[in-house]
This record gives structure tokens, sequence and C-alpha cells, in this order.
């Protein structure tokens, strides 16, 4: 096992892995950038390192100071979090090549998984139930309109290279092809500096549910069952669950045999997620696999009783995964970001000037914030998770709408109230949602 880990990354994901890391009894570094000076990651570590200017790409999406200040602090592993760096495999083979373990897969698995065409084809291989759609990548106009008229209308055009939403748009009809083709390549070519796409299938009225994997350098992988993730906002999560409302045993078990499938086409290890969608006829479709830790890993530790950061940072060090735990009880995470749900979502950045996080049976909370601390304006808006576990979802739903009442975050704007707003729609409590709730909830007023 490692004597010390640098976590390249800060927030919520960078305390929680020197929780881990604690527990494991082994050393840690920060790096955070001059806005995060006072941040609780920095004050709880064992060692920090400044990396440069707030700006990402100057600091925590630096590549050389990131490597420099584990060899100067003599780190052995480089945990990457979620975002920043944590799916980029020119990063993961830097790594490798200094002598320093990456904490998540191997570079070729992230490329491999990144490339979302490439996946695509990867998975249609494997046996892996995909969405209809093109066999590669369209560059052509004339391609997507043939491409379009054979899979049907309405159709999904994505960036080969996307992720976060980027780069997707929907093309209802061959009146609109051609705009809508030429906005997915821009907004692609702006993101992620590669212009390609795909075409899919627009699957209507989907569910976004997604399986935990775990796997080890010995060639061992398993799943961990499954999260619900269809509360979303522009692609962007708000409230994960686990297990789903909406699955059957039956599904279950064959869609964690399916991201089997997937991760062992690619030799998977440590972990990852394979997300599906999930028709309204109970099919369902490989979407991507995310080569790292998720946001709402939390709600699988709380039906699994899995560490999932101390499961990454053992599978890292070369030693073997247990078996398949069994769930129980119900799970509920809620995003609490710093933006304004009256005015768009606009992002909330300022000094918070009071701060009490809720407690109760069954509650878990993963912030970086307290009083005094000033959001800045650089990074994503997250400010931590609230997640709540019960015996059964209507348990769980009360300890989360309960805990949500008594969080008090004063000075900026917060998505509370319109989570305790979606936590008592019928609709939700019914679990009668999709992708797309959140947009006919706001248009309903």
């Amino acid at each position: 096992m490692f004597n010390k880990i640098l976590i390249a990354n800060r927030g919520e994901i960078a305390l929680r892995v020197i929780r881990a890391c604690r527990e494991l009894g082994i050393g840690t570094v920060a790096v955070y950038s001059q806005a995060d000076r006072d941040s609780l990651h920095v004050r709880f570590s064992d060692e920090d390192i400044c990396i440069g200017p707030p700006a990402s790409r100057e600091s925590y999406l630096n590549i050389p100071r990131i490597v420099a200040a584990a060899e100067i602090t003599g780190a052995e592993a480089i945990h990457p979090g979620y975002g920043f760096l944590a799916e980029n495999a020119e990063f993961a083979e830097i790594c490798d090549r200094s002598g320093i373990v990456f904490v998540g897969p191997t570079a070729d698995q992230i490329r491999r998984m990144g490339d979302k065409a490439e996946a695509r084809r990867t998975m249609i291989e494997a046996g892996v139930p995909v969405v209809p759609g093109s066999q590669g990548t369209v560059e052509h106009l004339e391609d997507a309109k043939a491409e379009a008229a054979r899979i049907g209308y309405p159709v999904m055009i994505k960036a080969a290279a996307g992720g976060g939403g980027k780069g997707m748009r929907v093309a209802a009809s061959p009146d609109v092809i051609e705009k809508t083709f030429t906005m997915a390549r821009n907004e692609a070519a702006a993101a992620f500096n590669d212009p390609r796409v795909y075409l899919e299938r627009f699957v209507q009225r989907p569910r976004h549910v997604e399986i935990q994997l775990l796997g080890d350098r010995h060639g061992n992988l398993i799943h961990l069952g499954e999260r619900d993730c269809s509360i979303q906002r522009r692609h962007q999560k708000l409230i994960e669950e686990s297990p789903s409302p909406a699955i059957t045993p039956e599904t279950r078990q064959a869609m964690g045999e399916a991201a089997i499938l997937a991760g062992r086409a690619i030799g998977y290890s440590n972990a990852g997620t394979v997300e599906f969608l999930l028709s309204e006829d109970g099919s369902f479709y490989f979407m991507e696999m995310n080569t790292r830790i998720q946001v709402e890993h939390p709600v699988t530790e709380m039906v699994t009783g899995v560490d999932l950061v101390k499961e990454q940072i053992r599978s890292a060090g070369g030693e073997r995964i247990g078996g398949p735990p069994v769930l129980s009880g119900h799970a509920i995470e809620c995003r609490i970001n710093a933006e304004d749900p009256e005015h768009d979502f606009r992002p909330s950045p300022g000094r918070i000037t009071a701060f009490h996080a809720p407690g109760g049976p069954g509650i878990r909370i993963d912030a970086h914030i307290y009083a005094g601390y000033s959001v800045p304006p650089y990074y994503d808006s997250l400010l931590g998770k609230l997640i709540a576990h019960g015996r059964t979802r209507e348990e769980a739903l009360g300890r989360a709408y309960q805990a949500l009442e008594e969080f008090i975050i004063e000075g900026v704007k917060t998505t509370i109230p319109f989570l305790r707003e979606v936590l008592r729609h019928p609709d939700f409590v019914a679990g009668n949602v999709d992708t797309h709730f959140l947009e006919r909830m706001r248009e309903a007023g």
C-alpha cells in the first residue's frame, strides 16, 4: 500500500479522498490554486502545495505542476477525483512514465471510452445493446442526412469527444438537420477541440440509469447495483438515487450483466460507471462509460456499505476486490449548488455568512464549505451533497426533505429551495420521471 497520495483536485471530492486515505493510514498531499488557499482540503491534508493562479488551466489542469508537486513531496500515487484531469489519458500516461501510480484505470481504457464513437463501436462488438445510430463519426452534411433518414427522426447528434451535455443537439425532422448538424459540430469543436460527431436515434422520455463497476488488476470485475440519475437539467444531474424505482429485478440483472460485458471488453480496472438510457418499454441502451469516480458515488456506498474511494486506492495498489455486495435500503443524493434557481440557475459566488449542516438518522453530508468561506467564481458551483438513506424509498425521501429543511447556507443563493420543491412533486414521489422531468416541471410553473 502507498505511504503518500497526492490529490489532484479541490472541493468536496478532495476532502473525501483525504478521509479515505486517513482510514487506510496513508499520508496526503493537497494541491491548490491561489483562490483555494483557505479551502478545507488544504487545512486537513498532511502537506500542501500551491500550483498556480485561480484559472484551472494554470493550476488544476496544469499537468507539469501537479506531477512536479508529487515528485517534490515524494507522493507515490495521484488520485484525480472527478472532473479536471480525471479522464485525461495523457495525464495517466505521464504519471506512469514518471513512476507515479494513477488511481484509476489505464490510459488506454480512458482513451477508448473517452472517444464516444469508439466506445459505441466497442460496445457493439461486445454485444452490449446500443441506441440505433451511425456506425462511426459522420463528417459531411449529406452523410448526416442519409444516416438520419436510415435511423429515423428524431435523431440526436452527439460530439465524439463529448461529455457533460456539450455538443449534443436534437434534430426533430429533415427540415432542421442542416442547422442542427452544423451547430453540434461547432459546439464540439469549441468544447473539445474536436468537431467529430455521430448520430443516434433520440429515445423519447428515457430514464438515465447507470451501473457502478469496480475492478482490480487481477481481472476481477463486479457491479454494485444501479443509480437512477434522471433528475437533471441541461444534462447536469441534480438528484440521484439507488436503487432505481423503475427497475425490476430482471432488468437489474440484465443491465448489470451488460455493464460487466462493457467493462470486460476493455479489461477495465478500478471504479467506473456504465451509463444507460432506459426506455418506457423497459429496454435499455448503452450511452457512455465514465472512467472515474462519480459525483453521485455516495448513494451506492450507502446501499452497499462499500467505500468506493478506499477500494479505488486498494485496487491501484494491486490488492484484490471482494465479491458483489448485498444492497440494503434506499439512498437519495441532492446536489447543493451555488446557483440561483429564480434566475435560470445562474452561478452565485460570494462569501458564506452562515452555515449549518443537518443531521439525524441516515443523513450524510459531503461538503467543503463553512461560515466565512468565499465561494470562488472560477470553478464548478457544487458546494456539497446531501445523502439520505432509509429502509425504504419513502423513508429516504422523508429524511432527505427534512434535512433540506434544516440545511442553512446564507450569503449565496443555492439550489436547496428548488430541491425541496422537486422532492415534494407528486410525480417524483411516485417515481414517475424521465430526463425531461425538470423541463416540464419548470414550464408548468
